[in-house]
C-alpha cells in the first residue's frame, strides 16, 4: 500500500459538478482531493474484504445473542428504544448499508476503529465520484468498489413493491442531503417508488406518519440518527405507526461505540479487534476514549498510559458525556505526513467497496479529505 502523488485534472470541479458531486469543497477546502491516490496490491484488497464481512458477520451474530438475552444495559438506552430492537429484530427487518472504519498501511491484520452502522456518509464520493476518476486516470487499474450495483440490487430484494420509500434528511446539509439524493437514485435504479421530505416535514395524522401530501409513510429511509430520532415528539408514535424504518431499530445495537468492547468480550485477542473495555483501568498502555454516541471525531480523548490526556477533540452539542469506552490506542498509519482511515462498506450484510480518508491528525475528523484509491 503506498500514497502517490497525482496531477490534478484541471477540470476536476466541473466534473464533480456534473455528476451531482457538490459537497467536492467545504468551507473553502478541498474535500475531494486529486492530488493523492492510495494504490494496493489485489491481495490487500482481498484482506480488506475479507476481514470487513469477518467483521459484519460478528455483529449479525452479537446482535443475535443480546436480542436473545434482552441486556440492553451496555448501550444506555429508554425502553422505548429495546422493544423497537427486539421487534425489529424479530421480524427479521433487513438492513441497508454501513461502514467499518479500519486502521491499516497494508500489513499484518487490519484493525477495527469503529463501525458507521447507523447513518454513514461519504458514500457517493466512495461509489461514483471516485470511479469516475479512475475512468479517466487509469484506464487498465480496478477499484474496491460495486457499492453502486450492490446498492441497486440490495433494494430488489427488501420486499417493497407497492410501497412509496420515503427518504428523509436533515435541512441545510449539503453532504447529507447528497447522500440522502443518492440512495434515492439507487432505488429508484432498482424500480422503486420513491419520494423526498426533510425530517421537519414529517407528519403525524393521529394513526400514521404523513408527508407533506397527507400520504402515509409506510417506508422511510431516514439519515438521521436514532438516538436523536428518539429524542423528538414524534418518537413514541414510531411503534404504534407501523412504519418500516431504514435503518431498522436493531442497528441501533451496532451504531454506538458500546460495541467495541462488545466485541472484545465475545471475541478477545481476535486479529481485527483492539482491546476494549468499558473500564479505562483494563486497558494497558496509551488508550482512546471515546464517547458512546460521538460522532465525525468529536469528543476522543487519547490518554497516557497514567491517564494525562495526550490529545482531545472538541464535544459537538451537549458537552455532557455520561458514557465512555476505552480502546487501546494504536500508531495510526502515516503516509505523506497524512493519516488514512479505510472505510469499507457493507449493503446488505455484505462487503463491497472501499473509501479512503485522510487528516494531518491521527483523528479522522468532519473536515477530513476524501482521496481515491486504486489497485493493479
Amino acid at each position: 500500500m503506498e500514497r502517490l502523488a497525482v496531477e490534478p485534472r484541471p477540470n476536476w470541479r466541473e466534473r464533480a459538478e456534473k455528476i451531482g458531486f457538490a459537497f467536492h469543497t467545504i468551507d473553502g477546502e478541498p474535500y475531494w482531493c486529486e492530488d493523492a491516490a492510495y494504490r494496493l496490491t489485489a491481495a490487500q484488497v482481498d484482506e480488506l474484504d475479507d476481514a470487513a464481512q469477518r467483521l459484519e458477520d460478528m455483529c449479525m451474530e452479537l446482535v443475535d445473542e443480546i436480542v436473545a438475552r434482552g441486556d440492553y444495559a451496555p448501550f444506555h438506552l429508554p425502553d422505548q428504544a429495546c422493544s423497537l430492537i427486539e421487534e425489529s429484530w424479530r421480524r427479521q427487518d433487513k438492513n441497508l448499508y454501513g461502514r467499518f472504519d479500519l486502521a491499516w498501511n497494508g500489513h499484518g491484520a487490519p484493525k477495527l476503529l469503529e463501525y458507521n452502522a447507523d447513518t454513514p456518509t461519504a458514500l457517493y464520493e466512495a461509489s461514483v465520484v471516485q470511479w469516475e476518476w479512475l475512468d479517466s486516470y487509469c484506464s487498465h487499474c480496478d477499484q474496491f468498489n460495486g457499492i453502486h450495483e450492490t446498492l441497486i440490487e440490495a433494494w430488489k430484494h427488501f420486499g417493497l413493491w407497492g410501497h412509496r420509500v420515503h427518504f428523509a434528511c436533515v435541512r441545510n446539509h449539503e453532504e447529507d442531503f447528497g447522500t440522502t439524493e443518492y440512495l434515492r437514485d439507487t432505488a429508484v435504479q432498482a424500480g422503486l417508488d420513491t419520494g423526498r421530505l426533510y425530517i421537519d416535514e414529517i407528519g403525524w395524522n393521529g394513526k400514521r406518519f404523513v408527508d407533506l401530501q397527507a400520504k402515509p409513510i409506510t417506508v422511510l429511509f431516514k439519515l438521521y440518527p436514532w438516538e436523536w430520532l428518539l429524542q423528538e415528539e414524534f418518537a413514541q408514535h414510531i411503534g404504534p405507526s407501523g412504519t418500516r424504518m431504514i435503518e431498522p431499530p436493531w442497528k441501533m445495537l451496532l451504531s454506538t461505540k458500546a460495541l467495541l468492547p462488545l466485541l472484545w468480550q465475545r471475541w478477545p485477542e481476535h486479529e481485527n479487534l483492539l482491546p476494549a473495555s468499558f473500564d479505562a483501568s483494563a486497558i494497558q498502555g496509551q488508550k482512546i476514549a471515546k464517547p458512546l454516541w460521538g460522532r465525525e471525531g468529536a469528543g476522543i480523548t487519547r490518554l497516557a498510559a497514567n491517564g494525562d490526556i495526550l490529545e482531545q477533540t472538541p464535544m459537538q452539542g451537549d458537552p455532557t458525556v455520561d458514557a465512555m469506552v476505552y480502546q487501546q490506542a494504536i500508531d495510526m498509519p502515516c503516509f505523506d505526513g497524512f493519516y488514512p482511515v479505510l472505510g469499507v462498506w457493507v449493503v446488505a450484510s455484505r462487503a463491497c467497496g472501499l473509501g479512503i480518508r485522510e487528516d494531518r491528525s491521527a483523528i479522522t475528523r468532519n473536515t477530513s479529505r476524501f482521496v481515491p484509491h486504486l489497485f493493479e
